[in-house]
């Protein structure tokens, strides 16, 4: 009610009710609220607006403007949390910037907050803030709880922040994802299609992924005299209903949830470890392109899509594959001979389909960071980088995109990454310039960018510069109108081969398949990108925090950074514990990237700040 009322006051709006009258009559006696000319007016000194509590941030989000929304401080907060409706009194500032602290809750919502205990005070988990609260005195420092925010009573013991066990479920409640750990759905999948599909089941096709992979998307056949390229996805469309309670579910989670610990799928392992998955010597429902291959102009002459049925022959590792592509066959069985001999010539088809597309799209340095973990704590990191198996699959996976993207209507679901703006080219160009490397600004975006990689090359830097290439680019989305993928040099691009992580794929193929695109595609676009980023997000927040475990027991030790953050002193170790980020309480300005050795001073595991002193 009092939030309907302040945005009459504010709109001018004089239709208020009874009980709105009676509210209005309090808020005059504490000159809050003001008549002028006859109407109601707030009192220019105060502020009623609601709490949006971020990372680093709180803002007072106004009622009818965001044109008028103020930054606070956490300490000015007052017990107030997010959501809640407060009442904020303006703050004189010599710096002209308006400020505000808030002086009373005025509705305030019954809600739960993640808290620890230390030097016996309630913080909030998520962005550390203070709790003054007698509860808090009945409780062991490290505890971890769910608390009431309004009565501060014990909802959840969750544990003691010493078990590292209790990780997981910090990050998927701070993210709101614990619901993904309750049981699965109960559902019947049964290959039972009354539609003839194309049988494919005698083509050798193979499935290329990493060692520990449950859930194989795709499968890649090439017949070699024809030049055909056939990519084979998992038709997970026959056994997700649209708007099924099992669809619905796998809308609300977008995408599966790759933790170093598990995978918290976005489909029941029924569907993806078994029926969908492209398992080894098991018939398998997919949804096949059969793509003719132009070998002199690196495209696709023609493109077929249909549903079929395969049986992946082979299940292959990248480390296998890579080996084959190296001459190094090790032993092997007669099938596995017969699709290597289609594999090696495909490898050096997709080298060459690889090179033209960069002329127009970019080949940036990228490797991954894989932790591994024994009882929750770390106990080394795999980097992976992109070899020659892995490029063989993701070219194979394009060229589907593509041709899947091509196929869609004018509004359909679309992969878009839009150019950079000017700015963030220009700040590119002066960083790479501090660091040495003699750069211009050249006639666009893409000419600027392969300059500045071109330059890269001679200098040593070139995996270092191409970290400040892809922070200078826009973050690719989900959208129902084709913009065109950028950073991949294609004028259209979907998502199509990954359906049983992804429902942004899911999508796609109900829209191939029934040339209907649903009503409410903006809104479907809009959620997946959001929780997309929510759940890359959340995996950060949780390797964090195990990063963070490691240095707590590792306090003293030596350990090799390089600057990445020169305005807030932030470094990354390269070595050894790769990746763990390090905050330098003795950093005198050294340049972007500059390496130096370190000891580790502190670490707190709860808001993951490892400090470290330069030797």
């Amino acid at each position: 009610m009092l939030k309907e009322l302040f945005k009459k006051i504010q709109t001018n709006n004089n239709n208020y009710t009874n009980e709105e009258l009676e509210a209005i009559k309090i808020f005059l006696k504490d000159e809050i609220i003001i008549i002028n000319n006859n109407n109601y007016e707030l009192n220019s000194k105060y502020k009623v607006a609601t709490v949006k509590i971020g990372k680093n941030l709180v803002i007072l989000e106004d009622l009818v403007s965001e044109l008028k929304n103020i930054k606070i401080e956490f300490d000015d907060l007052n017990g107030a949390y997010n959501g809640d409706l407060v009442l904020a009194k303006r703050v004189f500032n010599p710096r002209s910037k308006t400020k505000a602290k808030i002086i009373k809750v005025l509705d305030g919502k019954k809600a739960e907050i993640l808290v620890y205990i230390k030097d016996k005070a309630f913080f909030t988990v998520k962005e550390n803030i203070k709790i003054e609260n007698k509860n808090a005195l009945k409780y062991e420092d490290g505890d971890v709880l769910i608390i009431d925010n309004k009565s501060f009573e014990l909802i959840k013991n969750v544990g003691n922040i010493k078990d590292s066990k209790i990780d997981e479920f910090i990050s998927l409640y701070l993210y709101e994802e614990l619901y993904r750990l309750e049981k699965h759905l109960d559902i019947v999948a049964n290959m039972d299609d009354t539609k003839q599909r194309v049988d494919l089941r005698e083509l050798p096709f193979c499935t290329i992924d990493p060692n520990s992979a449950k859930d194989h998307d795709d499968a890649i056949y090439f017949d070699k005299k024809e030049n055909i390229l056939y990519v084979a996805i998992a038709d997970v469309s026959y056994f997700v209903k649209e708007g099924s309670e099992l669809d619905l579910l796998a809308f609300k989670k977008s995408t599966s949830i790759y933790l170093p610990t598990k995978v918290l799928p976005m489909l029941p392992p029924i569907l993806s470890e078994e029926m969908c998955s492209l398992k080894e010597g098991v018939d398998r429902y997919s949804y096949v392109f059969k793509m003719h291959l132009d070998l002199e102009n690196f495209s696709v002459k023609k493109a077929e899509l249909f549903e079929a049925i395969i049986n992946s022959h082979k299940n292959f590792s990248y480390g296998r594959i890579d080996r084959v592509i190296d001459g190094h066959l090790d032993q092997y069985s007669k099938l596995e001979k017969e699709i290597f001999d289609y594999l090696i010539p495909l490898y050096e088809i997709t080298k060459k389909f690889r090179k033209n597309r960069l002329i127009k799209g970019y080949d940036f340095r990228t490797s991954e960071n894989r932790l591994k973990l024994k009882n929750g704590k770390l106990e080394s990191i795999e980097v992976e980088t992109s070899t020659a198996s892995h490029q063989l699959v993701e070219e194979c996976m394009l060229l589907a995109n593509i041709e899947a993207s091509k196929k869609v209507n004018k509004v359909g679901i679309y992969r878009i990454h839009e150019e950079p703006p000017f700015k963030a080219i220009s700040k590119l160009v002066d960083d790479v310039n501090i660091l040495g490397v003699n750069v211009k600004l050249q006639s666009d975006v893409h000419d600027t960018i392969t300059h500045i990689q071109e330059k890269a090359k001679i200098s040593m830097m070139g995996a270092e510069i191409d970290e400040l290439i892809i922070q200078a680019q826009t973050q690719a989305k989900y959208s129902s109108k084709n913009l065109g993928h950028f950073g991949l040099g294609f004028s259209s691009y979907s998502h199509f081969t990954s359906p049983i992580r992804r429902y942004s794929d899911l999508v796609l193929h109900r829209i191939l398949k029934t040339k209907q695109t649903p009503n409410n595609i903006d809104d479907i676009c809009e959620h997946i990108s959001l929780n997309e980023r929510k759940v890359d997000q959340l995996v950060w927040d949780f390797e964090d925090r195990v990063y963070a475990r490691w240095a707590a027991s590792h306090i003293e030790e030596e350990i090799k950074v390089k600057v990445v953050d020169t305005q807030k002193a932030k470094a990354v170790c390269y070595e050894k514990i790769v990746g763990m980020k390090v905050v330098l309480e003795n950093y005198k300005g050294q340049k972007l990237f500059s390496k130096m050795r370190v000891k580790i001073k502190s670490a707190d595991i709860i808001t993951k700040v490892i400090v470290a002193t330069i030797i």
